[in-house]
C-alpha cells in the first residue's frame, strides 16, 4: 500500500512503506498523545498533521490521547481545547483515550517488573538521586535500597498505593544499569507519590502516579500502536521505551520514531515561556491572536487548509531548524488570496463631501466579491454625497510617484466615479478635517477622455456604512528567536506595537452580517475577520489576520 504520487515523501513513510511492503504490519495506526497541561500551539499543529495525515494516507487509523499523568497541572479546560484544536484542523479521531484510562494495567505491569527483579523502591529523596546519578562523565552509583528483595519491593509498592506514605518519600524505580552511557537508562524513576490532587478524570482513587516515560510505551502498546511518532528530544528515551517494553508481558511492539519539532522565529513555543505570557498579563489569554497557539491563530483568522499547508510545507527532517515566520504568512496569504471575499473598509476616515452629487441620494452599484473569481458574485455598494476615504490617501501635494488624491488631482473611487479634489477644509490645529470635491458622472465603469487619472482608492459611504473596531496584529517579538539570547529575558524583546487599535473605522455595509472568523480581504488593507470574543451586536471587531505583503521584508534585511 503507498500514498499517492502527489504526497511528499520523507524518512518516516519510507519506514512505513518498508513495514508495510514486509508483512511486518497489515495497516498503520498512529497517535497524537498531548498533554493536557496547556493550549495546542503551531509545533504540535505539525504533530496533528503527521500523524493524522499519515493515518488518513496509509487508511488506517490516529488515536487522540491524553497523557495526563501530572494532574497537578492539568484540567478538563486543556481537554476540550485540544479536542477543539485537533477537529478545527480538520482531523477526526478513531478513538479517545486517556493515560490514566490505564492505571490499573500500569500499576499490574509495574509489579510484574518487581517480580522479575526489574523495579525496586526507592528511598533517596530527589537531591541524593541527582547526586546518585553521575553524569556524562561519570558512571552513576548503586542505590542503597536497590537489592531489596522482591517481597519487600511488592509490600512496599502497595502500600505506596494504599497512602502509607508522605510525598516524596518513596518512589519505584526501574532496575537497569547506574553505568550506562545514556542517563535515561540509570535506574529511571517510574513511580512517584502525590497525595491531595484531584484529577481531572479519575478523581481522588490514585495518589500514586506513573511517569510519562514509564507510561507513553505501555499506553502505545495496549492501543495497538505501530508507529509511534514523537520529536527529537525523546531520541535518547527510545531505549527506556524499548526497555519497559521488552520487561512486560504485552504483545504489541511499537516502533518509536523520532522527528525535528517545528521552532518558528519571531515567537517562543515553550509552554512555560507561553504559560508566563498569560499568566503576567503580555497578552489578553491564550487565544490571544498573537499567541501561537491554535487557539490564537485560528482567533486571529488563520485558516486550517493554510496550516496543513505549511506543515507540509516545512517537511519532516531529523535535523533541527527554524522555519521563518514568512512561509507561515504565505501560506495564509495564498490561501485567503483564493477564497476571501473583498470588501471595503476606511480605517483611518477623512470625510470627503461630493459637492456635485445629488443630496439624499443613495446610488447603488455593484461591485466584485472576488476579482479573479467571478462564481462569487456581487454585493451591493451605496455611494452618497458624503463619504470616507482613507486619511493616507490624500496629500495636498506630493511627487508623481504618489497615485492617490492630492489638491486639483482626479482618482477613481474603486467600482463607482472618479473625483477630483477641489477644497481643504482644515481645523484650528491647521489638521485636515474634510474634503470638498467634485465628480465625473459619466466615468461610472470608463476612463475620463483626455485626462490621465492618479490611481483607485477605497471608499465608504458616510451614511450607509458600519462603525468598527480594527486591531493590527504583528509579531509578538521584534527579534527572530526571542529565547536564544542567554543575557537577556525574552520578554524584553516584546514589540510594543505587535496591537494598534483603531477605534474610528468605517466599513461597508455588507460586513455586517460576518461571521465571527470568517475571512475577507479589506482592499489595500489586508486580510480581516470579525473576532470571536471582543465583537458585539453593536459594535463589530475586526482582526487583521496578516498584511498584503511581508511588511518585515525590508526590516530582516537592514
Amino acid at each position: 500500500m503507498s500514498t499517492e504520487s502527489s504526497t511528499p515523501s520523507n524518512f518516516i513513510r519510507q519506514i512505513i512503506e518498508s513495514d508495510l511492503a514486509s508483512g511486518k504490519h497489515s495497516a498503520v495506526h498512529t497517535r497524537f498523545p498531548p498533554e493536557p497541561n496547556g493550549y495546542l500551539h503551531i509545533g504540535h499543529a505539525k504533530s496533528i498533521v503527521l500523524n493524522f495525515g499519515i493515518a488518513e494516507d496509509y487508511h488506517g487509523q490516529c488515536n487522540l490521547r491524553f497523557d495526563d499523568t501530572n494532574p497537578h497541572k492539568e484540567n478538563v479546560e486543556f481537554v476540550e481545547a485540544i479536542k477543539h484544536d485537533v477537529q478545527w484542523l480538520g482531523y477526526q479521531w478513531s478513538e479517545l483515550h486517556f493515560a490514566s484510562d490505564y492505571f490499573e494495567q500500569l500499576y499490574r505491569f509495574a509489579e510484574e517488573l518487581i517480580g522479575k527483579g526489574k523495579a525496586f523502591v526507592c528511598e533517596l529523596n530527589a537531591e541524593q538521586m541527582r547526586e546518585y546519578r553521575g553524569n556524562l562523565t561519570e558512571p552513576g552509583r548503586n542505590s542503597p535500597y536497590r537489592d531489596r528483595s522482591v517481597e519487600e519491593n511488592l509490600d512496599l509498592f502497595r502500600r505506596m498505593r494504599a497512602g502509607e506514605f508522605e510525598d516524596g518519600s518513596k518512589v519505584l524505580r526501574a532496575r537497569i544499569d547506574m553505568a550506562a552511557p545514556n542517563l535515561n537508562l540509570r535506574d529511571p524513576v517510574l513511580y512517584r507519590i502525590r497525595h491531595g490532587v484531584v484529577h481531572h478524570q479519575t478523581g481522588a482513587e490514585w495518589c500514586l502516579y506513573p511517569m510519562y516515560d514509564y507510561t507513553h510505551p505501555i499506553s502505545d502498546a495496549l492501543e495497538g500502536i505501530t508507529h509511534s511518532l514523537c520529536t527529537l528530544e525523546f531520541e535518547d528515551h527510545r531505549p527506556l521505551y524499548d526497555w519497559v517494553l521488552d520487561n512486560i508481558t504485552i504483545p504489541c511492539h511499537p516502533r518509536q520514531i523520532e522527528f525535528a519539532r517545528l521552532n518558528l522565529e519571531y515567537t517562543v513555543v515553550s509552554k512555560r515561556k507561553l504559560t508566563q505570557l498569560v499568566d503576567e498579563g503580555h497578552v489578553e489569554g491564550w487565544d490571544d491572536p498573537r499567541m501561537p497557539t491554535i487557539a490564537g491563530l485560528r482567533r486571529r483568522g488563520y485558516t486550517p487548509a493554510a496550516i496543513r499547508d505549511f506543515c507540509g510545507r516545512i517537511g519532516v527532517t531529523k535535523s533541527d531548524s527554524t522555519t521563518e515566520m514568512s512561509l507561515l504568512e504565505t501560506c495564509v496569504r495564498e490561501d485567503l488570496d483564493a477564497s476571501a471575499p473583498r470588501r471595503m473598509a476606511v480605517l483611518n476616515p477623512l470625510k470627503v463631501v461630493i459637492t456635485n452629487y445629488p443630496e439624499g441620494q443613495v446610488e447603488e452599484l455593484q461591485g466584485p466579491n472576488h476579482p479573479k473569481d467571478e462564481g462569487m458574485g456581487t454585493r451591493t455598494l451605496k455611494l452618497t454625497r458624503e463619504i470616507y476615504i482613507d486619511k493616507a490617501d490624500f496629500r495636498e501635494e506630493a511627487n508623481k510617484k504618489y497615485k492617490r488624491l492630492v489638491s486639483g488631482g482626479e482618482v477613481r473611487l474603486r467600482n463607482a466615479y472618479t473625483i477630483i479634489a477641489n477644497e481643504v477644509i482644515k481645523d484650528e490645529a491647521g489638521e485636515i478635517i474634510e474634503l470638498r470635491c467634485t465628480y465625473d458622472p459619466a466615468t461610472l465603469g470608463v476612463n475620463p477622455e483626455g485626462r490621465k487619472v492618479r490611481g483607485v482608492i477605497h471608499w465608504v459611504s458616510a451614511s450607509e456604512c458600519i462603525h468598527a473596531e480594527v486591531r493590527l496584529y504583528d509579531r509578538l517579538f521584534t527579534v527572530p528567536s526571542p529565547d536564544a539570547d542567554k543575557e537577556r529575558d525574552f520578554l524584553s524583546f516584546i514589540n510594543p506595537d505587535s496591537l494598534l487599535t483603531l477605534t474610528q473605522a468605517v466599513l461597508e455595509p455588507a460586513l455586517a452580517d460576518a461571521e465571527p472568523g470568517q475571512p475577507f480581504q479589506f482592499e489595500r488593507e489586508g486580510y480581516f475577520c470579525r473576532d470571536e470574543v471582543a465583537s458585539t451586536a453593536e459594535r463589530p471587531v475586526f482582526n487583521r489576520i496578516v498584511t498584503l505583503r511581508d511588511s518585515w521584508a525590508k526590516v530582516e534585511t537592514k
